[in-house]
């Protein structure tokens, strides 16, 4: 019955767009699921999103939504779900019921992690105070983190943070890069990708800084990667996978949290393209 749905078109949006792998992830798991829906990519600026978006017909299922979109996102959402509200971050619209909100980021760092064992810890460190931190620090506190440590070379920008990290009960506080560090049991890099550390900072923080997940993917190892020495160093390619798995999960029949029918095959049909 959905295959034969009229609202079969998706996208992601962003800018840049070129290098996305999405299309590629959901071609691969609507074939599992048999369904005949069309997902593109477009490269839509900042202070274009509004036009584009209200430029869509009814044949638009919904869309995928990269930086620096995701706040522009949240504020065009007519509903939002917990983690969009939480983090100000909306990176799935679903088009077919209104404009709904989701942020399948938060969801998408816990799963990942969950897939090398990562599902308790106590005390996290979170490298860099953008849109993708909001997610880092609220998939933090959802598996245990009491305590959560940021850095970023201008620790002022970290105050929405420490506010949400209030608001969520965990104790946040923020630094610069070259400030005292104690002991974490994880490090979450959410840096841009290309983002180089001085050699010294890097050994500090691997030092203390127990495994790291670094959301960056492209090129692999990071350099934060190369130069990890307190544990595994894990990909953001997991944190990619998952949250479109969770993408596909609303697109499909309006909910992140319910698994896709046959999901295993979709899974492994996703992996295989990445």
């Amino acid at each position: 019955m959905l295959g034969r749905m009229s609202r079969h078109r998706l996208a992601v949006w962003g800018d840049p767009i070129a290098h996305s792998k999405s299309p590629q992830l959901h071609a691969a798991a609507y074939a599992v699921l048999g369904l005949d829906w069309e997902y593109t990519r477009r490269q839509v600026a900042e202070g274009a999103f509004g036009a584009a978006l209200g430029g869509l017909d009814g044949s638009w299922r919904g869309l995928s939504l990269t930086m620096p979109l995701k706040e522009q996102a949240h504020r065009a959402a007519t509903a939002l779900d917990r983690h969009a509200d939480l983090t100000g971050a909306v990176n799935t619209l679903l088009l077919s019921e209104g404009r709904r909100g989701f942020n399948t980021d938060v969801g998408g760092i816990i799963d990942a992690l969950a897939e090398h064992g990562i599902r308790d810890v106590a005390r996290v460190r979170i490298l860099g105070a953008g849109a993708t931190a909001a997610s880092a620090l609220v998939a933090s506190v959802e598996i245990g983190a009491a305590a959560i440590d940021v850095r970023a070379r201008r620790p002022e920008r970290a105050a929405g943070l420490v506010a949400l990290g209030e608001r969520l009960g965990s104790a946040v506080s923020a630094a610069s890069f070259d400030e005292p560090i104690a002991p974490v049991d994880l490090t979450i890099a959410t840096l841009p990708g290309g983002t180089e550390l001085e050699e010294a900072t890097v050994a500090r923080l691997s030092a203390s800084g127990g495994a790291l997940f670094d959301v960056a993917y492209a090129p692999w190892p990071s350099s934060l990667a190369a130069g990890w020495s307190g544990g595994a160093a894990l990909s953001g390619e997991g944190m990619l996978l998952r949250q479109a798995v969770r993408q596909i999960r609303i697109f499909h029949h309006g909910e992140q949290d319910t698994p896709l029918p046959s999901e295993p095959a979709v899974i492994a049909a996703m992996r295989a393209v990445l």
